[in-house]
């Protein structure tokens, strides 16, 4: 199709290209080789080459000691996670892969009522979160896990009295932007709206103050996320290039660009483009407004293993990191 897996909205720059051709091959080379080395003590569900660039990680399973309402980052940044409205009850039995053992559920809680009581996951502040610097002018971002849809989706608009008005989104999992209210965000995996039909996206913005650009997959949602099955989902952000990319199951996903032309500002001087030099304002799950002053775009969903990567990793280590955990290597 046209506007299929791996297209730009600009001529892709010869050296980055190079760069990572070079990259995929050599993460090939490593997995053929017997010597590999193992993930650091802590990380065996992480594909090894990914371990460096693993800013934030949540499985479910490790509870803040002396507090079970926040979960414990077992990446580099060290950035608890806070499990808003349903505390320690978020965490039910459910493995994604061999080797999980907890899994995070999220939900509308009450439709009808204009309230902050959705379950939902994440950190915010208005000033950024300093342990989240990783994501501070960064060239490329990847957020990818374990998701699962366990009840309806898009959900009622509990912020209006129209019985008749759902969210035109479903929020699955991004990093905030620098400047985010709660909402706004530098790089997110979810469900949206686009041309009146509902898509699996990957959205990003590369300048806090910038347009956002948009790519959305080709095939019905409800196929790439069928009801009650675990689905391994990876989003990876190039704001160096310009490009965004789907995977499902390790496997890229065709789609296409919402906007057309530079969003992103690339074209031209200065090298390398960067995310906008500011702490994210926080990392949010399962819905809007982790800070709880709003509820918005609530998913009936369970999540598991979710990893925010301060690079954009190639195709063959998304497929790697997938087989890596289906064969219980974690």
């Amino acid at each position: 199709m046209a506007m299929s897996r791996g297209n730009r909205w600009r001529a892709r720059k010869p050296a980055i290209r190079t760069l990572g051709v070079l990259a995929t091959a050599l993460v090939c080379t490593s997995i053929a080789a017997p010597g590999v080395q193992a993930s650091p003590p802590g990380h065996g569900a992480v594909f090894p080459t990914l371990a460096p660039n693993l800013a934030a990680y949540y499985d479910f399973d490790h509870p803040v000691a002396g507090n079970a309402t926040q979960e414990r980052d077992r990446g580099f940044s060290d950035t608890p996670l806070d499990l808003v409205n349903g505390g320690a009850d978020m965490r039910v039995r459910d493995s994604a892969f061999p080797g999980s053992g907890r899994a995070l559920q999220t939900q509308q809680v009450n439709p009808e009522v204009d309230g902050n009581d959705d379950w939902k996951a994440g950190v915010y502040s208005a000033d950024g979160v300093p342990t989240l610097s990783a994501f501070n002018g960064v060239t490329g971002t990847t957020v990818m896990g374990w998701f699962k849809v366990t009840g309806t989706n898009p959900n009622l608009n509990s912020t209006t009295p129209d019985p008749d008005d759902y969210y035109n989104a479903v929020g699955l999992a991004g990093i905030l932007s620098g400047n985010s209210d709660g909402h706004g965000v530098r790089a997110l995996l979810e469900l949206i709206n686009v041309d009146g039909e509902l898509r699996l996206v990957a959205l990003g913005r590369r300048a806090d103050s910038g347009s956002s650009q948009t790519f959305a997959a080709s095939e019905d949602w409800q196929k790439l996320l069928p009801k009650g099955e675990w689905v391994h989902l990876a989003a990876t952000f190039d704001f160096d290039n310009g490009t965004m990319a789907l995977y499902r199951n390790g496997k890229p996903v065709d789609g296409f660009y919402t906007v057309s032309g530079d969003p992103w500002g690339v074209e031209g001087e200065p090298e390398p483009d960067r995310a906008s030099a500011t702490d994210p304002g926080g990392i949010k799950i399962g819905g809007s407004f982790p800070q709880n002053t709003l509820e918005r775009n609530p998913c009936n969903c369970r999540f598991d293993s979710l990893m925010f990567l301060d690079r954009s990793v190639s195709p063959a280590e998304v497929w790697l990191q997938y087989q890596w955990m289906v064969r219980g290597r974690g």
